[in-house]
């Protein structure tokens, strides 16, 4: 896993989510959300992280029980955690999985995205 800084790690990370279709980069809060159709289908929090850390918040109904394992992964507050959103956290100089961070995305997507648009992509794939 490449050592990578907050900024790095987010950049590459809102850049693959943008690559669906119809994905937009929102920054509701201040902070960086990747949206289709209005709907949010992954937040970036570091930048605008007053510790400076990289977070990103996806939905899960799928992983989210086998993401809460890592220890760098928590249930999303507001209570977004029970519908299957889940918040990883890391530093600078920290081990980001990007793969990993790049399924989630995809899954988190395929959830939130429209039908129509979700048809559209290889269903065996992330992109």
């Amino acid at each position: 896993m490449p050592k990578l800084s907050v900024k790095q790690a987010e950049q590459r990370l809102i850049k693959f989510a943008l690559t669906y279709p119809e994905a937009v980069l929102d920054h509701p809060w201040g902070h960086d959300a990747a949206k289709v159709k209005g709907k949010m289908f992954a937040t970036f929090g570091g930048e605008a992280n007053p510790k400076g850390e990289f977070s990103l918040t996806v939905k899960l109904p799928i992983s989210a029980e086998m993401a809460l394992t890592l220890p760098w992964v928590e249930q999303t507050d507001y209570g977004l955690g029970k519908a299957g959103w889940v918040t990883a956290r890391l530093k600078s100089g920290d081990d980001f999985d990007l793969e990993t961070m790049k399924g989630w995305i995809d899954q988190s997507y395929r959830a939130v995205a429209p039908k129509t648009l979700v048809k559209s992509l290889d269903p065996g794939t992330v992109r």
